[in-house]
């Protein structure tokens, strides 16, 4: 596995994407054109983040300065959050234009998170990879990411040793109290969709133990826990990971407010399944 990935990296870097860096270098602006930047972006930031007036403050500053990638992601973000995608996309392809080394890993997690186009995600983290090395985007190293692109496309195996790549490098950097409950989580859920419900388990407690208060992690094991016949265990899982919801409890990403992450557990499935395991203990 190592190797194949060792061998995507080389195939993003001999297709000449890593040695762009910026072909668009910044030009110097007239003390009054970089005043006007200055005032638009000011007024983008006085009126609604999703409205069509920031964007068009967003243009105007553009039209003098369209080299600044970052003012294209912000046409970017707002539309991404609003699950406007196609909308999204150009904005913040030209971001990724005049900034790769910033806005490549950027774009890999809105096509993992938000759009779900998991093989151009993965493309994107390849080559930021190139470009940045072993690092993270949004709190989560790019093996993360990578994972649950593969996660989504059922390279279960490739997703596990991500995410055990993932767990063995933060514990031999922090130690194993400070690895990070969503990796051991989804590694839980690779081994849960080949059906090994005692190593499923064992991974869910992981991230029970880093995160008591994780209502998703519960919901799993209590499934797993019904698949292997203990049904009343289950239920009372059910009920506890209930409470949790009630309580406000979710999966703690800044994230999932805009969009659901892989494998959320949905209310709608813990009611199902609360009312599915009522049913079958009583009969």
């Amino acid at each position: 596995m190592k190797n194949i990935l060792l061998f995507a990296a080389c195939v993003y870097l001999s297709a000449g994407f890593a040695q762009t860096d910026s072909k668009y270098p910044p030009h110097k602006l007239s003390h009054e054109d970089s005043t006007k930047v200055d005032e638009y972006w000011v007024k983008a930031n006085h009126v609604r983040l999703g409205s069509e007036l920031r964007q068009l403050y967003l243009d105007s500053a553009l039209a003098i300065m369209p080299w600044n990638a970052y003012f294209w992601q912000q046409k970017a973000m707002p539309l991404s959050k609003a699950m406007k995608h196609e909308l999204a996309a150009p904005f913040l392809d030209s971001a990724v234009k005049y900034d790769p080394g910033r806005w490549l890993e950027y774009r890999g997690f809105i096509n993992c998170i938000f759009s779900k186009q998991y093989r151009a995600a993965l493309e994107d983290f390849y080559g930021a990879t190139v470009l940045n090395g072993n690092s993270g985007v949004m709190d989560h190293p790019y093996y993360f990411y990578e994972a649950l692109c593969h996660l989504q496309l059922n390279h279960i195996d490739s997703a596990r040793y991500l995410l055990q790549k993932c767990i063995e490098e933060r514990t031999a950097k922090l130690g194993a109290d400070w690895t990070h409950y969503l990796h051991w989580f989804y590694l839980g859920i690779t081994w849960y969709e080949e059906e090994n419900k005692a190593n499923a388990i064992e991974c869910f407690d992981q991230a029970l133990k880093l995160n008591p208060t994780f209502p998703d992690a519960l919901f799993y094991k209590a499934q797993c826990l019904w698949q292997m016949g203990d049904k009343r265990a289950a239920l009372n899982m059910m009920y506890t990971t209930d409470s949790l919801v009630q309580k406000g409890y979710s999966m703690n990403e800044d994230n999932n407010r805009y969009e659901t992450y892989p494998y959320q557990m949905r209310p709608y499935a813990l009611q199902y399944a609360t009312k599915w395991l009522e049913k079958e203990l009583e009969e």
